[in-house]
């Protein structure tokens, strides 16, 4: 028992887990075709239906001076929508002019208080030219104008990764130096977003996949949803991270050792996760994981992430936020963890587990966490691993095997294992 029909829509999408309620669906397939359709089966329809249409109405639901409104059981009355505070309603946002910049990709949203939200809004969202664009420029932005930044928007997922068809593309027509900036674009937006003046907090929920995972891990602190599904899974595609995966997940991993003159244990870690392409199924997983610190945090409710992460921002920014410096000792195994990852390998191609193409892309996975071919004990800098990243992934998508598993994924959405 209701007073207007919103209250039941809000009932049956949390009881259900529905995307939308009766009387919205019934808007949505049109409100008078369906009243129609119910009248011409002979089926009775409740008295402020009836009137409703007979009023001449278009919609269940409509909007008057700007608050969202839907009907009541007393004929032609309507009542406003409660409406939550700490929901964001980013086309809302965009009808007050609070869209500060926009491209195809990603636009930039003033969320309050001083806080610049960077949105994506690609196919699934997927990430292209136009989304590492806007992520250099709403760092600026920020810099320039606001506290801090949040990197969140309203869609099912957060990112499904970079774009694989463009990449495809690309190397099937042999562009490389094309590549080579689009890699280097990327590892310039994550690195953006770590080294920014202003505080930045990345908000993912649903798939946060690949690149996602590596935008994600390239804000200051993440507020993550609790139905989150992130993981480095470039492996399947014949490739390795390349926009700072590989580093700050190991980072993360040396940064959790109690010895750091012992880098094995946090070497063998980043190895399997990246390697076996494993995907956390909730934020708690994730931060097992290492795709989220420690000190990191999620939300239960889906509904209040943005708003929640506006919080954590507007805290960080009050703190007194110093950006984080870049790291130019990080400790690797080097010859040792090349060694180590080739032993690893050499055992699972003879036991079948792995094929020939997978010990391939598994030695430039170990060369980069190794830090290349240096001395055991050496340190190296983050420009040192970014470096090997892009290599290993420009020499692996050369692979003619790469291409078909690109292929393979874009078709069917499955990984190929060849």
């Amino acid at each position: 028992i209701c007073d207007q029909a919103a209250e039941i829509d809000q009932a049956v999408r949390w009881g259900f887990n529905w995307e939308m309620g009766p009387f919205a669906v019934w808007d949505t397939l049109g409100f008078r075709k369906v009243t129609e359709r119910i009248r011409a089966d002979g089926l009775p329809l409740p008295a402020w239906v009836d009137a409703l249409y007979d009023s001449g109405a278009e919609d269940l639901y409509r909007t008057e001076d700007g608050l969202l409104q839907s009907p009541t059981a007393e004929p032609g009355v309507y009542a406003t929508v409660p409406a939550d505070p700490r929901v964001f309603d980013f086309e809302f946002l965009r009808n007050q002019e609070r869209e500060v910049k926009r491209n195809p990709g990603a636009s930039l949203l003033d969320l309050g208080d001083g806080i610049l939200g960077l949105e994506f809004h690609s196919k699934m969202n997927a990430i292209g030219q136009d989304t590492l664009n806007m992520i250099m420029t709403g760092c600026t932005e920020a810099e320039n104008n606001w506290q801090a930044l949040v990197v969140t928007n309203p869609a099912d997922n957060f990112s499904v990764g970079a774009n694989l068809m463009m990449l495809l593309m690309e190397a099937m027509e042999g562009n490389w130096e094309d590549i080579d900036m689009i890699v280097r674009a990327f590892q310039a937006a994550t690195g953006r977003l770590e080294h920014c003046a202003v505080p930045v907090v990345t908000a993912p929920a649903g798939l946060a996949l690949g690149g996602g995972c590596e935008v994600t891990m390239g804000g200051n602190a993440v507020r993550g949803a609790g139905e989150l599904y992130i993981g480095l899974v470039e492996f399947g595609a014949g490739v390795i991270p390349a926009g700072g995966g590989c580093l700050r997940l190991y980072q993360r991993n040396v940064a959790q050792l109690m010895d750091k003159r012992d880098q094995q244990p946090a070497f063998r870690k980043t190895f399997e996760t990246i390697g076996m392409a494993k995907v956390a199924t909730s934020a708690a997983e994730a931060q097992d994981l290492g795709f989220l610190r420690p000190g990191d945090s999620w939300s239960m409710n889906r509904d209040h992430l943005a708003a929640d992460a506006k919080d954590l921002a507007l805290a960080l920014a009050a703190g007194n936020h110093v950006s984080p410096g870049h790291d130019d000792a990080i400790p690797v195994m080097g010859t040792a963890g090349i060694a180590l990852a080739e032993a690893v390998l050499f055992n699972m191609k003879q036991g079948g587990y792995v094929s020939e193409h997978d010990v391939k892309i598994g030695m430039e996975l170990g060369r980069i966490l190794s830090g290349g071919v240096v001395p055991p004990g050496t340190t190296v800098t983050e420009t040192d691993m970014l470096d090997l990243e892009r290599e290993s992934f420009m020499r692996l998508l050369g692979e003619r095997k790469t291409l078909e598993r690109m292929e393979h994924i874009l078709k069917t959405g499955k990984p190929l294992r060849n």
